[in-house]
């Protein structure tokens, strides 16, 4: 049963270039194709979510987490009665503008782009979709609907204050509403990215050795989790234990999103989506008890993942890669591919150039950025890079 506060497929507050509808999909079914069939979806499957891209073939990149992202918000938008082809598109597209390597690299391009106004990968998705993709007669970009677009803007909520460039320019030809929450689907996508990357980066943490199934059995919610597990199936091997224990921690977070929701809901009792958009406050949530459990949980990966020691020396060599091939591209436009130095030509100032330049590198993936500061400039380890300091036998 369709929710009365969803977003109605047949009455999409349409596109920037009107086009004629599909006899066969529904608009947010056609935006969830285009993102799919896009040439930046493509290369999240060679884009680090922690790890390097080449570290290992079992840890996730940036694809399958979105794909990962994706089935956590269609489950939850089905129970809601959501649209879940909205929920998808916004789930799939969340992080199509992320750098190479990760936020490492996201943090080396935000220093580098400070002089040029800024950079931040929510507004880069949006840059992505509504210009840099450019297979279509009619358009650049993707030409999604205001729904989705809205969702890829302020899925963490409105966006107030000094925009970035990117949203900036395009608010100014399509007003996507930044100061409203979005849509309950696009609110769904992002605590989705939350309970995805929150369970699999455990995943992640003990195939790559960085901790033990023993530290995670002590902590909040875990240690209830493995003592479950452990119950219930006393002897069970190594593996299977902490993938059961893992499974239980993903199902509370699932439940406990549904159950705030739920009442957050039932309190506001929104008539439409319009509702949701002004109720001044997020309709889909974690409880505060659950929130106040996963912050030592958060810490402890922030501790002993993403500033393990050797992801701290993989993360030195890649922003010297970004930082060294920013000025290049800079002083050396003549070295972006043809297509990009056609915008070059058209540009007036330096800031134009940076921009252009910026676009380019967050559009590499881990190994062509490896690849092209190897030719161009040279002097990092690339090699080490490519092998990587984590390599784990599969399992």
């Amino acid at each position: 049963m369709t929710a009365i506060f969803a977003s109605n497929p047949a009455a999409p507050r349409g596109r920037l270039f009107p086009e004629g509808e599909s006899a066969h999909r529904s608009p947010f079914q056609r935006d969830r194709d285009r993102i799919i069939h896009s040439s930046a979806f493509r290369r999240l499957k060679h884009k680090t979510q922690v790890f390097v891209e080449h570290e290992g073939d079992y840890y996730r990149t940036r694809l399958t987490h979105s794909i990962e992202v994706a089935q956590v918000a269609r489950t939850l938008a089905k129970h809601f009665g959501l649209d879940q082809e909205l929920t998808e598109a916004v789930a799939l597209a969340h992080d199509l503008g992320h750098t190479p390597f990760g936020h490492t690299g996201e943090d080396a391009m935000e220093e580098l782009m400070e002089p040029y106004g800024g950079f931040d990968h929510n507004a880069q998705a949006l840059r992505i979709v509504t210009s840099l993709e450019r297979h279509y007669a009619d358009f650049d970009g993707l030409n999604l609907t205001w729904e989705t677009l809205e969702g890829i803007a302020k899925h963490n909520g409105p966006v107030t204050g000094e925009l970035p460039y990117a949203l900036s320019d395009y608010n100014k030809v399509h007003d996507l509403e930044l100061h409203t929450y979005a849509s309950c689907e696009a609110q769904l996508a992002a605590l989705a990215d939350d309970i995805a990357y929150n369970n699999h980066d455990l995943h992640d943490g003990l195939r790559a050795e960085l901790f033990s199934t023993d530290e995670l059995s002590e902590m909040a919610i875990l240690r209830d989790c493995f003592a479950e597990v452990d119950k219930k199936y006393p002897n069970l091997n190594y593996y299977r234990r902490r993938h059961e224990a893992l499974r239980r921690f993903f199902g509370i977070l699932v439940e406990d999103v549904i159950a705030v929701t739920t009442r957050n809901l039932n309190e506001l009792d929104p008539q439409s989506s319009f509702d949701v958009r002004h109720a001044g406050r997020p309709m889909v949530q974690f409880s505060p008890a659950l929130w106040s459990d996963l912050k030592p949980i958060r810490k402890f990966l922030f501790q002993r993942m993403y500033r393990a020691p050797t992801v701290v020396e993989m993360r030195q060599k890649v922003t010297l890669m970004v930082r060294e091939l920013f000025p290049f591209y800079m002083n050396n436009p003549d070295q972006l591919p043809k297509q990009w130095r056609k915008d070059v030509a058209a540009t007036g100032t330096e800031t134009d150039l940076a921009r252009i330049v910026a676009d380019y590198i967050a559009g590499m993936t881990d190994r062509f950025a490896i690849q092209e500061h190897g030719r161009l400039i040279g002097g990092v380890e690339a090699d080490a890079i490519v092998t990587g300091p984590i390599q784990k036998k599969a399992v």
